[in-house]
């Protein structure tokens, strides 16, 4: 018997939405508007908003250290998004061929996701730390190199785009796994009778069934690149050293918080969107050739 409730009123059914609509136009939609006004204005503490129309955006248009921190930020979006899915799907690959303890390495691949970012950042500063951490002194015993992302920029950004990756593992290890357990086992054992290997087997049988699991994915680790990783460049190396992990959102930020210039930083908030807009828009586009939903 479905215990699923229709209202029929349509007054019933605004009550149920208004909390979520109210939440939604508070802290989104309001906010949204207010950066996209002030972007056409010079806002700053302590003086009246002078409206200077499209100056902020030709500031940036002209602005060298904004380019390239468009740059870093794109470069480290890749990095982040391609190396996310690819050891996502390698880790539960493995997970799902385990046939004794499979909850128990599910569970240590999903529990760095469970940290909060700020959290996360921290635990990983420690961990990469160039004088006390156990991963920089095993990369320095295996491979010989001198390790001081503290003031090397390459190290620097190499460090924090893994700790990016570490943290967002586990978010997709949950939806991968669940859409490979969904595929049938007679296709398993099909592939495994016709001596299908299995990277084979991986790569040819799963994954394109997994699809519009991975498209998903694919969106949600483009925003968690782009939006989400601010703490671990906040917390790690503050936008440096150099300026070589000062992302589009950490630049933001500092010119809203550290300079106080809103005006600018709403229109970097602007822009960001639009880059944003543009890669889901263009991502939206490919999926349509190339995710398979069945049927």
């Amino acid at each position: 018997m479905s215990t699923r409730e229709v209202f029929d009123s349509r007054r019933e059914a605004a009550a149920f939405l208004l909390p979520t609509i109210l939440i939604s136009v508070v802290f989104l939609y309001y906010p949204a508007v207010r950066a996209v006004g002030l972007s056409f204005y010079n806002a700053s503490f302590g003086r009246p908003n002078r409206f200077v129309g499209l100056e902020n955006f030709l500031r940036l248009v002209t602005s060298s250290d904004y380019h390239s921190s468009v740059l870093i930020t794109v470069l480290f979006a890749v990095i982040v998004l391609v190396g996310v899915m690819a050891f996502s799907l390698f880790v539960t690959f493995l997970i799902h061929e385990v046939d004794v303890g499979q909850s128990v390495y599910l569970v240590s691949a999903i529990w760095p996701y469970a940290l909060p970012p700020a959290v996360a950042g921290l635990v990983f500063l420690f961990l990469a730390h160039p004088t006390l951490g156990i991963l920089t002194h095993y990369v320095e015993l295996l491979f010989g190199i001198d390790v001081n992302w503290f003031s090397n920029g390459r190290q620097a950004f190499v460090v924090v785009a893994v700790a990016a990756i570490w943290k967002q593992v586990g978010y997709n290890v949950i939806f991968m796994i669940a859409a490979m357990n969904n595929i049938p086992d007679s296709l398993t054992e099909t592939a495994r009778l016709d001596g299908v290997g299995r990277v084979n087997r991986l790569l040819r049988v799963y994954v394109p069934l997994m699809t519009p699991t991975l498209f998903f994915l694919v969106i949600m680790n483009t925003i968690y690149a782009f939006f989400q990783t601010f703490a671990f460049v906040d917390l790690m190396t503050g936008g440096g050293p150099s300026g070589a992990t000062n992302i589009l959102i950490y630049d933001l930020y500092r010119s809203a918080f550290q300079f106080y210039d809103f005006g600018l930083a709403s229109a970097k908030s602007v822009v960001l969107f639009v880059v944003v807009g543009a890669l889901m828009y263009v991502q939206f586009r490919v999926s349509d050739k190339y995710t398979h939903f069945g049927g």
